[in-house]
């Protein structure tokens, strides 16, 4: 792990290497279904940002996941689900080394984005970061007017040109610009609780990143908004990859390409994560090879 602690940052697209940062121009339940906005998504997977293999995460020598691997497919969305407790948001964190930031976080195994270890000891966490968006789960732009939020991780990274066409397009790709373009200036924080997280994703998207992690990012939304954020989830992806954290088990069968399903066992009295089955969200909703799964998803237990 690195000791470079740094703000998390949002991301950008992948050049060749991640070591050096880039240098800029100045209860019983029933699911209801839809898979009808998936396009060709075949059984195998083809080309990957993430693979992680034999990942365990402890915190304080506390044991949080064990031996999860998953390929995370390029252009697709993937869902994480599962009980509380089972490591998700944990395992969604070490897609972007966030747990860095985790006093007594400790990551063991391998996780490879676009072939490339990110925690090799070469790796800038903030470049990481800074290709790798996250969406958390409570909207929280900054103390700072619609425009500020956007431009945030650009200024931080020295990008001065064009920065009101890339607010426009951040804005744009996050299907808020025609609710905001005549307030810019206006505070981000006044925004209702949809249009503060659709924010957060144009503040996170405003360095053209190639992933987006969204930690449940509706679960603080009222329905309508939750709606607009799967929307726009929808018209992100192929422009980018997509992993999501969500407790919404009908969220997950509408938007999602492949669902990951994690659940809790009970090593030597401690609650630990682990990976029980990942396939197409298709399959897994509808024909899952293991018990367990079925039982999860139709509300038997978590």
């Amino acid at each position: 792990m690195s000791e470079n602690q740094t703000q998390p940052s949002t991301a950008t697209a992948p050049p060749d290497t991640l070591a050096q940062p880039d240098q800029h121009d100045e209860q019983g339940l029933t699911i209801q279904t839809d898979f009808e906005h998936k396009e060709d998504v075949s059984e195998a997977i083809g080309e990957t940002v993430f693979e992680a293999s034999k990942v365990s995460v402890s915190y304080s020598g506390a044991p949080a996941v064990r031996d999860i691997t998953l390929r995370v497919p390029k252009g697709e969305i993937t869902a994480l689900i599962g009980p509380s407790g089972c490591g998700k948001s944990t395992m969604l964190r070490t897609f972007n080394r966030m747990n860095d930031l985790i006093p007594g976080c400790e990551v063991e195994g391998s996780i490879t984005y676009h072939g490339e270890d990110i925690y090799a000891d070469d790796i800038d966490p903030a470049e990481v970061r800074r290709r790798i968006g996250m969406v958390f789960q409570k909207p929280n732009p900054f103390a700072l007017s619609i425009y500020d939020n956007v431009v945030f991780g650009p200024r931080l990274h020295g990008m001065k040109k064009d920065m009101d066409d890339r607010v426009e397009q951040a804005l744009r790709g996050a299907a808020l610009w025609d609710e905001v373009k005549d307030k810019l200036n206006e505070p981000g924080q006044d925004l209702s609780g949809g249009q503060q997280q659709r924010l957060c994703i144009a503040r996170a998207i405003a360095l053209e990143p190639d992933v987006i992690l969204m930690d449940e990012p509706c679960s603080a939304l009222d329905p309508i908004a939750t709606l607009a954020i799967e929307d726009l989830m929808r018209e992100l992806r192929g422009d980018y990859s997509i992993v999501i954290v969500t407790h919404n088990m009908q969220q997950a069968a509408r938007v999602s390409d492949r669902t990951a399903f994690f659940t809790v066992d009970m090593e030597k009295g401690v609650r630990v994560g682990e990976l029980v089955e990942y396939d197409l969200t298709e399959k897994m909703f509808t024909a899952s090879s293991d018990p367990r799964t079925e039982s999860y998803i139709t509300g038997r237990f978590g």
